[in-house]
């Protein structure tokens, strides 16, 4: 059994570039990387996209390539006096004409205060910087960094990019496991159900060789390890494609879809009351009008969720999913709101008509309120057709019958 300290993710980071074996369109021939430091000209970049799919090791190996000081700093745990002693050393370097790279990892991490002290030295180019980030850059990195710099979408590697890396690191993880022998069926099995997480893969295959100890490393002996796990973060782009897939699949009446989505945030963890909530929203932007009684339905099933929790609300959960797939669509109450929403922005507290105002005094009597109201139930047909709206939205149509 090995007694190394540094995880199997680490000690198997590549080296060299022909170790690098994924990312083809990042740093393949003619890509726009490879291009970069073969021409020697490196700008600002950041990194974005799913863990597990090379980002820090790409960044290690342009610090490799380029004549550079590179520096690593975390997003979690750096503190500005950290980023004063690297600018300190960078300004030098500017001064006698030496590259400095800087590869902030998790740069989501920092706060706009944070980012906006590193932006001065990204324009003036006394620091390059590579920022690593599983979160989308449009929400988490201030909008003047961003735009010096560019960003690179990482790609979620395939199984098979996963076993290739395993398996052409066979004998280095044999050095740190002498005792076992690790099958090509077991190696096969991790790289189909990592999701093209990497540094995951790694991480159940070293559970797994410490648990088995000695002997053959199965298929079996790696399931037991990777147990239920589904990547999942209820925080991040994973968490918000999902509802979305969730909700357009609800759209297009595709229940399938829609509980195959419920069911894999719920087994990564999802507070089922938070898909309830969305299914809420649904019943009422796109069912609308078409099946009054969905919304009563979808407040029912989220009340379930709070009396019953998991596992057992994931069966209403589905139930409901159907239910909503297979509802007419009417989203004309939703669409009524948006335009309404437009002419609030846009003319503000339009004065209230004279005759809609209530005069529970003899001041405001005499000031015209409630003058000229028309009392609908005083009426033949009990409606009015007097103007409601104020002063220059006369006669507005937001709802648009059928």
């Amino acid at each position: 059994m090995s007694n190394h300290i540094e995880p199997l993710s680490s000690f198997l980071r590549p080296s060299d570039w022909s170790e690098f074996a994924w990312q083809k369109a990042l740093v393949g021939e003619g890509a726009p990387i490879r291009k970069m430091l073969e021409s020697w000209h490196l700008v600002s970049m950041i990194f974005w996209w799913p863990p597990g799919t090379g980002k820090t090791s790409l960044a290690y190996l342009i610090s490799k390539t380029v004549d550079a000081d590179f520096f690593h700093l975390s997003g979690v745990v750096s503190k500005k006096e950290d980023l004063t002693q690297i600018i300190a050393k960078a300004r030098k370097n500017f001064l006698e004409g030496r590259r400095t790279v800087l590869f902030l990892d998790e740069i989501h991490r920092w706060n706009k205060a944070q980012q906006d002290a590193l932006l001065p030295y990204v324009e003036k180019g006394i620091v390059t910087l590579i920022g690593a980030t599983t979160e989308n850059p449009s929400f988490t990195i201030v909008r003047a960094l961003l735009s010096r710099a560019k960003v690179f979408v990482f790609e979620p590697l395939s199984p098979s990019d996963v076993a290739e890396h395993l398996t052409a690191n066979r004998q280095k993880i044999h050095e740190r496991f002498p005792e076992i022998q690790i099958t090509d069926s077991a190696i096969g099995w991790l790289a189909g159900k990592t999701d093209g997480d990497l540094r995951f893969a790694l991480s159940v295959l070293e559970q797994a060789l410490v648990v088995k100890g000695a002997g053959t490393l199965e298929e079996a002996d790696m399931a037991e390890s990777a147990g239920k796990t589904i990547a999942y973060d209820r925080n991040g782009d994973n968490h918000y494609d999902s509802i979305s897939a969730m909700h357009k699949s609800l759209r297009d009446s595709d229940g399938d879809a829609a509980i195959y989505y419920v069911g894999r945030m719920l087994a990564g963890g999802e507070d089922p009351r938070y898909v309830a909530r969305r299914m809420i929203n649904f019943a009422a932007e796109d069912v609308g009008m078409a099946d009054p009684q969905a919304l009563s339905y979808a407040n029912m099933v989220y009340d379930v969720c709070e009396k019953v929790g998991m596992p057992e609300a994931e069966l209403e959960l589905c139930w409901l999913a159907y239910y909503l797939a297979g509802a007419p669509k009417d989203n004309r109450v939703y669409l009524a709101m948006q335009k309404m929403r437009r002419d609030v922005e846009e003319y503000g507290n339009l004065p209230v008509p004279l005759h809609l105002r209530n005069a529970p005094t003899k001041l405001l009597g005499e000031l015209g309120h409630a003058k000229g109201y028309e009392y609908a139930h005083d009426l033949p047909e009990k409606k009015s057709s007097q103007e409601h709206f104020p002063k220059g939205l006369e006669g507005r149509k937001y709802f648009l019958s059928d």
